[in-house]
C-alpha cells in the first residue's frame, strides 16, 4: 500500500485536483478508481493502468468509452505517489510538454520540501 498525494503550486492551487473537477462524473469515478488502484498496488501496477514514461515518471490510465484519462505522477520515499497533473490523451503517444510539465512539478515539488521555495 502507498499513498497517493496531490501536488501544490506556490499559488496554491493543485492541477491534479483541477483535472479531476473538470471531468463528467462517470470518467472522474473511472481516474479516481485507477487511483485506490495506485494506492493498493503501487510500483508493481502496471498496463492497462499504468506506464512507465521514463525518468521516473509514470502515466496512469482510465478509459470511459472514446475518453482516455491520464494523471502523471512520481514517486518519493516512504512509499507515496506525487500525482503532478492530469490531461485528457488525444494521441496514440503522451506529448512532451505533458512529461516535460510533471519534471518540472517534481522539481518544484523537491524544492518545496527542501525549504528553498
Amino acid at each position: 500500500m502507498i499513498n497517493a498525494d496531490f501536488y501544490y503550486k506556490s499559488d496554491g492551487k493543485c492541477p491534479v485536483r483541477e483535472y479531476l473537477d473538470s471531468l463528467s462524473p462517470k470518467l472522474r469515478a473511472k481516474t479516481l478508481r485507477s487511483i485506490m488502484l495506485l494506492e493498493e498496488f503501487g510500483n508493481e501496477l502496471r498496463l492497462p493502468y499504468s506506464s512507465p514514461l521514463g525518468e521516473g515518471i509514470f502515466e496512469l490510465r482510465s478509459i470511459s468509452g472514446s475518453d482516455i484519462t491520464r494523471v502523471l505522477y512520481f514517486f518519493i520515499k516512504g512509499n507515496t505517489a506525487i500525482l503532478t497533473h492530469g490531461f485528457t490523451k488525444k494521441t496514440q503517444k503522451t506529448p512532451v510538454r505533458e512529461i516535460e510539465k510533471a519534471k518540472a512539478y517534481r522539481a518544484d515539488y523537491y524544492l518545496k520540501e527542501n525549504g528553498e521555495e
